[in-house]
């Protein structure tokens, strides 16, 4: 069995043009067909506080789960996750420092054809000290756990690539293909990552850079095949 996962940037659904579109994200999340969607920097666009999310899960036929950080005059902003498979356990990790703009990761547990999945999204800061700490973090939570595959994925905001939280990460699962995925119309950093535990699950990887992706916000989406 194949599980098809993504890990997207949205950009509050605001595209390179300025403008403020769900229905080009949503159709952006079509052409993947993910069955697992982690997304970062949900939130409202503008005055009426619309949840985003709803024609988003709506358009992947998925459950939306939350993962909030932060709330300003618009709503709640942060993680979130579009997932086809109902997950039977849920955990929402405080990253936050002071001074710093909230952050947190999203723990989510699920099983399929007989196994257990173990996936973790995030964003992580803007600077280096607070990566640091954050993947500390992040990794000691993967260490408390016996999935039989497990998945960290999100916009971890290092472009370095001898950055001490990629090297912990690489460490800890084992390298991985890293297409670059921002800025999206030209894209030169490897800000999104997708680590698979055991490696050998990992089926392919590739942003997705079609003419609408790379209209719908200043990231691409970055999917992966996983055997199952």
């Amino acid at each position: 069995m194949r599980l098809r996962i993504a890990t997207y940037n949205i950009h509050r659904c605001v595209g390179r043009d300025g403008v403020a579109s769900t229905g080009r994200i949503a159709a952006v999340l079509r052409q993947i067909n993910p069955d697992i969607a982690a997304l970062q920097e949900v939130g409202s666009n503008g005055a009426s506080r619309r949840n985003v999310l709803d024609p988003l899960a709506e358009a992947l036929r998925a459950e939306a789960v939350l993962g909030p950080t932060m709330t300003d005059r618009r709503g709640p902003y942060g993680n979130a996750a579009l997932t086809r498979v109902p997950p039977h356990h849920i955990r929402r990790l405080d990253l936050s420092l002071p001074g710093r703009e909230p952050r947190g990761a999203l723990d989510l547990a699920i099983r399929l054809n007989g196994r257990s999945i173990r996936i973790v999204t995030t964003h992580l800061g803007l600077r280096p000290g607070e990566r640091r700490y954050q993947m500390r973090r992040v990794l000691q939570l993967l260490d408390r756990g016996t999935a039989a595959v497990t998945i960290l994925l999100g916009d971890f905001n290092e472009w370095f690539q001898w950055g001490r939280p990629l090297r912990w990460a690489n460490r800890r699962f084992s390298p991985m293909p890293a297409p670059a995925t921002f800025p999206s119309h030209r894209p030169v950093l490897a800000l999104d990552r997708i680590w698979v535990q055991p490696a050998g699950r990992l089926l392919a990887m590739a942003a997705h850079s079609s003419p609408s992706a790379r209209e719908a916000s200043d990231h691409l989406p970055l999917v992966a095949d996983v055997g199952i």
